[in-house]
């Protein structure tokens, strides 16, 4: 939509009042107003960011590629991370090593883990924070829940990743390294797809830590994948609002709609049954353990691309299948759901209520 966009500008024609609305639902803003010039910052700033990225990352490839070859990585894997993409060019040195050369390597981990979360905090998020700088009060409510989330998704992972798999896929690493080690693993699984461990030596809990991160992914408005942080805490709060029997939605002291609710629940509902329908789908045609093919599912379905080995050993079958789930994690599984289904209009009439029990 964004390139779209520019060519319509740079061929000078008329932005529509249909096809902001369009732009403003692809970019997730919250108003109309003033979307085109929100686009413009958009490639301004991927630009700035993936440039200082490919700089660092250049200096840090240099001394091992040489300057060439150095300035081609550091390219790549800034415009990798900054997309949430995870694709890497690391397998020429080692098979499927990714970035597990530079597990020690600060500079690396914390360029790549920095670009993978401002490309996933979302351009909405950007923009209210270059306009309101460091006043977290100023901020939209969406910008205070995605900043709150990232914050704890990334450092209670972190935390999480260092106690359990310290004995297992992090065995042998100094302290230096495991810190490293922990802090990039929280951040990769929210739709980056690069890692600094070897996958395949995870514990089940690491294992079961890092599909959840997949789960819930980054931001909307974003480049990552996954149901969004923000529909995992209305989710949340719905829960506890439900718990103490409270009639509103409430969180940092404003009332969510709804309308909030009802789609954070049809995203998650259509995202986790399409998910396990896969799993077991794949299931029936390999034989592969539940975990594996659980892992891949989960790393397809948000965009992620790890996998625990089993990749390159998918039969034709699995690999539609995966297609499928990484295009519709793309694309968004409510947005396929919507196509797919059967529109109908409403009839205009309000059916009866009747209780049901839930729980």
């Amino acid at each position: 939509m964004t390139i779209i966009t520019l060519f319509s500008m740079f061929l000078g024609r008329k932005i529509g009042l249909k096809e902001r609305r369009l732009l403003m639902e692809s970019a997730n803003t919250l108003k109309i107003g003033g979307i085109v010039l929100l686009i413009k910052k958009i490639l301004i700033r991927t630009f700035i960011f993936e440039s200082i990225g490919t700089l660092l990352l250049t200096i840090r490839f240099y001394p091992r590629m040489g300057l060439k070859e150095g300035l081609y990585n550091g390219i790549f894997h800034s415009v990798s991370a900054f997309c949430n993409a995870g694709f890497d060019l690391m397998g020429k040195y080692r098979q499927f090593s990714s970035l597990t050369s530079y597990a020690d390597d600060i500079t690396v981990n914390i360029t790549i883990a920095s670009l993978i979360v401002i490309g996933g905090i979302g351009f909405v998020v950007w923009d209210d924070i270059a306009h309101n700088h460091l006043k977290f009060r100023k901020y939209q409510l969406h910008t205070k829940i995605v900043l709150v989330t990232t914050a704890f998704l990334v450092f209670g992972g972190a935390l999480i990743f260092f106690v359990i798999e310290t004995n297992y896929s992090m065995a042998g690493m100094n302290l230096k390294e495991k810190i490293l080690a922990s802090f990039f693993q929280s951040v990769t699984p929210r739709t980056a797809g690069f890692n600094t461990i070897t996958l395949n030596k995870l514990s089940e809990g690491g294992s079961l830590l890092t599909m959840i991160l997949m789960i819930i992914g980054g931001s909307p408005g974003s480049t990552a994948g996954g149901i969004k942080t923000t529909t995992f805490v209305v989710l949340v709060v719905t829960a506890l609002a439900s718990a103490k029997q409270s009639p509103d939605i409430t969180i940092f002291k404003r009332r969510l709609e709804t309308d909030s609710l009802k789609k954070a629940s049809a995203i998650t509902v259509i995202y986790m049954s399409t998910a396990l329908i896969s799993v077991i789908l794949i299931s029936a045609v390999q034989s592969f353990t539940l975990e594996e093919i659980m892992f891949e599912v989960f790393s397809a379905i948000g965009t992620v691309g790890l996998t625990l080995g089993i990749t390159p050993s998918l039969n034709a079958f699995s690999k539609i299948i995966i297609t499928l789930l990484m295009y519709g994690g793309k694309v968004g599984v409510l947005s396929v759901a919507v196509v797919i289904a059967e529109r109908k209009e409403p009839a205009p009439l309000s059916r009866p209520y009747e209780k049901i029990v839930i729980g």
